[in-house]
């Protein structure tokens, strides 16, 4: 914690409006709120929980999700898992296909130091490859089939190749087969709750359909992998997973605060947004316009603009104004931010976010109580 430039105002009173900007701001109480009540919630329901840690990166988080009930967590890259295995995280389920060369030698690296490794698989010929590695690694490897249920990024289709991958995997003495994965992003972000409730129930029949076909083979599947944020609450109902790989829901932000549940209710009133982007102005000389310290390299862009949350005015409105620097539109001239004032953000996509950044600031009220590292920011190799 040393390395970052606000580690001297930890502790320090009113220290939060202080800090150099912009800060990647986590409020504790809400992000706290937001671990418990997931482990809640699988609990309830005889879930296993193994969020995604390619949400929030830092191995922090992911020893208090752990401590939380947790199994392990997931990871989206190889570099992810490296980065938080490195900091004592077992567990892990690495949920992207592990094809390079140098990368399976890595990944066998990775397995001989973790207890609990998991690697998804979705085609033959990656399969052979990782076997003959493991044989020569001396330790076996932990496999999932990961099943393309309608996104098309990754996974097999369900049906008689992605049993024949099933099969091969189950019999290679050099490869440990646990089941399956089944991730339906392209239904996380539907707003309408009744359209995303049909949409990931036949999610939940088509995994289990190739559950019942393979055990039906012999092939037993102890692992049904999938899930996420959006169907939350929705997954359950079909009593088809084991383990739920929600990670957003540690922070949420603006995509998943649109997205509605249950009874015109949204996902905002199930978890509480913890995440911010802190800025500060810098600029205030033209007439309903100021000029902050947060521009296209503090937050993702591959969503609208970010929503202020606090320090500006309720109709005030936050624009992209530069690679440094965003704006602030504002209704009236008489209105006027004053230099220095410090305003916060509710992030458009929390991932992508996270990854501009090297730490969390951790507050509680005023004052910055912790400054967390974000281990695996930038490891997408």
């Amino acid at each position: 914690m040393s390395d970052f430039i606000n580690t001297p105002l930890v502790g320090v009173p009113d220290s939060r409006t202080r800090m150099a900007t912009p800060a990647l701001v986590i409020d504790l109480p809400a992000f706290e709120a937001n671990v418990t009540a997931m482990a809640a919630h699988c609990a309830k329901h005889g879930l296993n929980l193994r969020p995604h840690a390619k949400t929030h990166k830092s191995a922090e988080i992911a020893r208090r999700q752990i401590a939380a009930g947790a199994l392990g967590v997931c990871c989206a890259k190889l570099g992810e898992a490296e980065a938080l295995g490195a900091a004592g995280i077992d567990g892990i389920l690495l949920t992207s296909p592990v094809v390079l060369p140098f990368a399976i030698e890595r990944l066998m690296a990775l397995n001989g130091k973790l207890d609990d490794l998991m690697v998804a698989v979705d085609n033959p010929e990656n399969a052979a490859a990782l076997a003959t590695a493991a044989e020569a690694s001396g330790k076996p490897l932990q496999v999932l089939m990961d099943l393309d249920v309608g996104l098309h990024r990754t996974g097999i289709a369900p049906g008689d190749e992605a049993h024949a991958l099933a099969r091969q995997m189950e019999e290679s003495p050099h490869l440990h087969f646990t089941g399956l994965q089944a991730y339906a992003g392209h239904l996380m972000h539907i707003e309408d709750f009744d359209d995303r409730r049909e949409k990931s129930l036949a999610v939940m029949n088509m995994l289990a359909d190739m559950r019942d076909r393979l055990e039906a083979d012999g092939i037993t599947c102890a692992i049904l992998s999938g899930g996420g944020t959006g169907t939350f609450d929705i997954d359950v109902e079909a009593n088809v997973l084991t383990e739920l790989q929600g990670g957003s829901y540690v922070f949420m932000d603006k995509q998943y605060n649109d997205v509605d549940g249950p009874d015109g209710r949204s996902l905002g009133d199930a978890f509480q947004t913890s995440l911010h982007v802190q800025m500060s102005v810098v600029s205030n000389n033209t007439p309903k316009l100021a000029t902050t310290d947060a521009g296209f390299k503090s937050f993702s862009t591959d969503a609208e603009p970010p929503v202020l949350s606090d320090g500006a005015p309720e109709d005030a409105k936050y624009f992209f104004f530069g690679d440094e620097q965003g704006g602030i539109m504002l209704s009236s001239a008489n209105e006027k931010l004053a230099l220095g004032t410090t305003l916060t953000a509710v992030t458009p996509h929390c991932d992508p976010t996270v990854n501009l950044y090297d730490a969390y600031h951790v507050v509680e009220g005023d004052k910055l109580i912790a400054i967390w590292p974000i281990e695996a920011r930038g490891r997408s190799a």
